[in-house]
């Protein structure tokens, strides 16, 4: 009786919703929320330190870094003709607007002064030429710009926003009847993190994980906007995956919980008319989603993040509020999983599902979803619990064990003591990670899978630092506490030791130049997914901080 009645409850959440939008009675309310809670951004002027020369370093984190050439007074009272091409070094990572002023300095304009300036974050940013262009993303993300200036003698401010620490300027064009200077430049840095002390280290902290929380807070701030933006310089929109690593990051930080909330209400009320979410959603003109961008397990981040929103403030109205929400991510996903072998099987719908996971080449997620399903559906059936909506999900443990119990029957290789993933048995330490985070393997389990796909060469590793923050927390749920503070010190703290003033969206340290996107200069260097060190530290400081 008890499979029947949960073939009906899976074959139930496989029938499509009807037309009507299901969220019409909420979705108006849910948007105003979100408008309510916009911050207003802080803003900070930052100047200039010095000029810096190029150096070409094959030690050097894709092989350039820059070396002080010279004071910024000595560039000042300076014709700009006597040095067309400069870099300007700001001195820390900054998102915000730029300025600058020409004056005269010889006769009068008569003539429209032309000028190239190319904003980087990483010294390579400003010595790989850009065209022609290799990349598969838009090259209008690069961050060039050529400004023709018709009036010097005032303050000029580029209009489009920037995230960078470095600015390459290059006069292209000038009148040689008339002399003039650039005279002043400065940035006007915008942040919503508040402007609060980040919880102390305790005295025997060492000064390496003392570097990798304070960059981990300076990616955290940069990426926090009027939301929890995924990359100040590129993409610059709200990803479902992001706002679940930054609101954990936030909790553990600034705490600005308000940022969180708009983000959860922005997401619920830009979702599709079937209820589903949308991975990620913009703001201007007016707000509207990414249409049709469907990531599922993103879908399921969202009901963690605001599980861990609730946790952190106690907002039990609003969990109640977006409590649909996760329920209908929770049954789109249940809508994939085979009757018969319990399994998840994407490709059941035909609708060309997408599973993200990591930037891994060659990674087969099927497994790794199984997990995360499994943890999704035992955290949301807790979670409705304390919201007094248990009769919504008074099946779900039930599925949750067979889930489990499938797993273990059809994608355990005892042999070895890991889980294969797909038609390949693929063995990969994302397959493992989250049957870690599952529950479906004990402690002694999880520590030897994780251990064996640690050590082997022929498994699938990990891309990203978005897949890296999972598998720290596997290693902390299976008490591998020893390897995960040594992961964080080797895996960040490699960042740190090339001079990363913000952690970056793509590190893989045997191959500094890969890239998503077919260009390493438009990767991002400052990257929401990449901030939760913080997280780990200040959540457990008997392991991080001892």
């Amino acid at each position: 009786m008890k499979k029947i009645l949960l073939g009906l409850l899976l074959a139930a959440a496989a029938v499509p919703v009807n037309a009507t939008d299901v969220y019409a009675g909420t979705r108006k309310a849910w948007l105003e929320k979100a408008e309510a809670l916009k911050p207003q951004l802080t803003t900070t002027e930052v100047k200039p330190m010095c000029l810096v020369t190029p150096v070409r370093d094959a030690s050097a984190y894709q092989g350039w870094r820059f070396e002080k050439s010279a004071e910024m007074s000595s560039y000042y009272s300076q014709s700009m003709k006597n040095n067309p091409s400069v870099i300007v070094d700001f001195g820390r990572h900054m998102t915000g607007y730029y300025s600058f002023t020409l004056t005269t300095t010889f006769r009068a304009q008569d003539a429209p002064v032309r000028i190239k300036f190319t904003f980087g974050e990483v010294p390579a940013e400003l010595n790989t030429p850009f065209d022609p262009f290799p990349g598969t993303l838009s090259r209008a993300w690069l961050q060039d710009e050529v400004v023709t200036v018709m009036q010097v003698d005032r303050e000029i401010t580029i209009d489009r926003r920037m995230a960078c620490r470095y600015v390459k300027i290059e006069l292209l064009g000038a009148s040689p009847d008339f002399d003039f200077a650039m005279t002043d430049m400065r940035f006007k840095a915008l942040s919503s993190a508040p402007d609060v002390a980040m919880p102390e280290l305790a005295s025997t902290t060492s000064q390496r994980i003392s570097d990798i929380q304070r960059v981990s807070v300076e990616t955290l701030r940069e990426c926090m906007q009027t939301v929890y933006e995924d990359g100040p310089k590129r993409d610059r929109r709200l990803w479902i995956g992001d706002v679940y690593l930054e609101s954990i990051a936030n909790a553990y930080s600034f705490k600005n919980h308000d940022l969180t909330k708009r983000c959860l209400y922005l997401l619920a009320a830009l979702a599709a008319e079937d209820g589903r979410l949308h991975a990620n959603v913009f703001e201007t003109p007016e707000p509207h989603p990414q249409y049709g961008s469907h990531c599922l397990d993103y879908s399921l981040l969202y009901t963690l993040a605001l599980q861990e929103y609730t946790k952190a403030t106690g907002d039990i109205s609003t969990a109640r509020d977006l409590w649909q929400v996760c329920r209908r991510q929770v049954e789109d996903a249940l809508s994939y999983v085979d009757q018969e072998t319990m399994l998840f099987n994407p490709q059941k719908k035909g609708d060309g599902l997408w599973l993200f996971f990591d930037w891994k080449a060659g990674m087969n997620p099927t497994t790794a979803m199984q997990g995360l399903l499994i943890a999704v559906l035992n955290s949301n059936y807790d979670f409705a619990k304390t919201l007094g909506y248990e009769a919504d999900v008074k099946e779900w443990r039930t599925i949750a064990r067979k889930l489990a119990t499938a797993a273990r029957t059809h994608l355990y290789d005892s042999k070895r003591g890991v889980f294969v993933s797909g038609s390949d048995k693929q063995v990969s330490q994302m397959s493992q990670i989250w049957m870690t985070l599952s529950g479906v393997m004990n402690k002694k389990e999880a520590q030897r899978a994780l251990r064996y796909v640690m050590s082997h060469d022929d498994v699938v590793g990990l891309g990203a630092p978005y897949a890296h923050h999972y598998l720290v927390e596997a290693l902390l749920r299976c008490g591998m506490n020893k390897e995960a503070r040594q992961h964080v010190e080797t895996y960040w703290g490699g960042m740190v030791d090339k001079h990363a003033d913000t952690f970056w969206e793509v590190y893989v340290p045997e191959d500094e130049y890969l890239s998503p996107y077919n260009f390493h200069p438009i990767n991002s260097y400052c990257h929401a997914w990449s901030c939760t060190p913080v997280y780990f530290i200040q959540k457990y400081p008997d392991i991080f901080q001892r």
